[in-house]
């Protein structure tokens, strides 16, 4: 739970960039590609002001990520994104007056239960990160997986079954 906030940072973001985006996309209008060369078309969304603000967003929330996910285990970390679905429907109802109905937030009680059920999952790392030191910061000596790796050494590799 040490790591919550980054977690939550990416969420956040990860909805930041979405709402930015759809405001550029608004603002751009229709878009066609006809009679315009593709190329020159995406640059000219890509650097429009809410898109450019949008992507680098997304970029912020990338490398918040990958902090995260050099913290804790994937399968804890990455259900949490579905929370950026929960903000990006709240934001959207307030500030683009996107419908809300019944079955949305249906579908958000149950993808915030089910945030709640993994984040309780990760008391289960035995009070440990994923380098090995408490949640407090000090080392334990080892990743805390080492039962799953211990025997496995350069010699019991295989490679002559990967595909190529």
């Amino acid at each position: 739970m040490k790591y919550i906030v980054f977690i939550l940072f990416t969420v956040m973001t990860n909805a930041a960039a979405q709402l930015m985006l759809k405001q550029g996309m608004m603002s751009l209008g229709q878009i066609s590609f006809e009679g315009t060369n593709p190329l020159l078309k995406l640059l000219q969304i890509v650097f429009s002001p809410w898109i450019f603000l949008g992507l680098s967003t997304f970029v912020i929330s990338m490398a918040s990520h990958l902090y995260v996910l050099s913290k804790v285990e994937l399968s804890f970390a990455y259900p949490f994104l579905s929370l950026a679905y929960v903000a990006v429907a709240i934001f959207a109802y307030f500030i683009f007056r996107e419908d809300l109905n019944a079955w949305r937030v249906a579908g958000i009680a149950f993808i915030c239960v089910g945030t709640v059920l993994i984040a309780q999952s990760g008391r289960d790392l035995g009070g440990r990160d994923l380098g090995g030191r408490d949640l407090g910061g000090r080392d334990l000596g080892g990743s805390g997986h080492e039962d799953q790796t211990a025997g496995l050494s350069p010699d019991k590799i295989h490679t002559s079954g990967i595909v190529r």
